[in-house]
C-alpha cells in the first residue's frame, strides 16, 4: 500500500466512523465529569481520571491529523482543538508529527522532530548534570516521572526559536492555542477541581503518554527496522488507540485505530519481517525490562553528519 506524506498527507474518509465520534464524546464527557462531579467528593481520584481523559484526548487528536473521522478536516480539527494539557498546539503537533512520518528520516536527531536521541557531538558538549538528567530520562520510570519537564522544555525551546525568527506560521499556531487554553483554565476555575489539581493531571496524562513514546523508535541502519511492534491488547493499547501496533501506522498511516489489530492479526509475519523482529509481547514487558535501566543511549549510536 503506497503512503502519502507531508503537511496534509490525510485521508478523507468516505464516511463518518462512529466509533471514533463515540469515543471522543466519551473523552469529553469524562473529562467533563472528573472536574464537575468527581473532584468535589473525590479529588485525588478526579485528578486521576482528568489525566487519563487528557492522554485519551492526545490520541484522539492523533486520529484527526490523519484524517478521521468525518471526511471534513475543518470538523475533525474543531473537534479537538481544545488543548485540554495545556502545553501542545494543535497545528504544531499535526505539523511536526505528519513531517515524523517520512520514514527515511526517523530517529534523525534534526529530521525527525519526535527523535529521542542527540547528536553526539551535541551530547558531548553537555554538562554533567544534563547528561546525568537526560541518561534518568532515557529509563521508562524517568521518562514518566521527568520526561514530561525534560520534553516540554525541548519543546518550548524549540518554538520559540522559530518565533523570534518570525515564523508566522507557528506564530498564529500560538495565538490559536493561547485562546485555547484561555477557554480550558476558564471552565477549571470554574469547577471544583483546584488549579494545582488539574496542573497535575495534565502532567499525569503526558507521563501516561510517555510510555508509548519510550521505544516506538530505534537506531538502525535500514529505515524499515526502526518502529516497534507492542503487542499489547490491554488498557494502555486501548488508551493509546492501538498505536502500539507502530510499523503498523506507519505502514499505513490513514487506517483508523479500530481497523489496526485486524489489520496486524492478517499480516503479523510480514509486519514482524518488515521492522526486523523489533518486537515486545506487552507493555507489562517493556517495564520489566526498562522501568529503571535504560533501553537506548541518548547519543545516536548510528548517527554520521553528512
Amino acid at each position: 500500500m503506497k503512503k502519502r506524506t507531508g503537511a496534509r498527507a490525510v485521508r478523507r474518509v468516505q464516511s463518518i466512523e462512529w466509533p471514533t465520534v463515540a469515543l471522543i464524546v466519551v473523552c469529553y464527557a469524562g473529562w467533563a465529569l472528573a472536574l464537575f462531579w468527581v473532584a468535589p467528593r473525590l479529588p485525588g481520584m478526579a485528578v486521576i481520571i482528568a489525566g487519563f481523559a487528557i492522554a485519551l484526548h492526545a490520541s484522539l487528536i492523533h486520529e484527526v491529523l490523519h484524517g478521521h473521522p468525518t471526511p471534513l478536516i475543518w470538523l475533525n480539527e474543531l473537534i479537538m482543538r481544545l488543548p485540554l494539557n495545556l502545553l501542545y498546539p494543535y497545528c504544531r503537533f499535526r505539523d511536526l508529527h505528519l513531517a515524523h512520518h517520512r520514514d527515511s528520516r526517523l530517529t534523525d536527531p534534526y529530521d525527525d522532530p519526535e527523535s529521542n536521541y542527540l547528536d553526539p557531538e551535541v551530547w558531548n558538549r553537555l554538562a554533567g548534570g544534563q547528561r546525568l538528567l537526560l541518561r534518568v530520562n532515557n529509563t521508562l520510570a524517568g521518562r514518566m516521572i521527568v520526561g514530561p519537564l525534560v520534553g516540554t522544555w525541548a519543546f518550548l525551546r524549540s518554538e520559540m526559536k522559530l518565533v523570534r525568527k518570525g515564523d508566522l506560521r507557528v506564530v498564529a499556531a500560538w495565538g490559536l492555542h493561547l485562546i485555547g487554553v484561555a477557554l480550558v483554565m476558564w471552565i477549571v476555575a470554574r469547577s471544583p477541581m483546584s488549579i494545582w489539581g488539574y496542573f497535575g493531571a495534565v502532567y499525569l496524562g503526558i507521563a501516561v503518554l510517555k510510555v508509548r513514546t519510550f521505544l516506538e523508535h530505534q537506531a538502525h541502519e535500514k529505515a524499515r527496522g526502526r518502529t516497534v511492534i507492542v503487542e499489547d491488547r490491554g488498557p494502555l493499547a486501548f488508551l493509546f488507540l492501538n498505536n502500539n501496533l507502530h510499523v503498523v501506522h506507519h505502514m499505513h498511516p490513514n487506517v483508523a485505530w479500530y481497523q489496526l489489530p485486524a489489520l496486524y492479526r492478517a499480516g503479523r509475519d510480514r509486519f514482524l519481517a518488515y521492522n526486523d523482529g523489533y518486537v515486545y509481547r506487552s507493555y507489562g514487558e517493556v517495564f520489566r525490562r526498562y522501568l529503571l535501566r535504560t533501553k537506548d543511549p541518548v547519543a545516536h549510536p548510528l548517527w554520521r553528519r553528512e
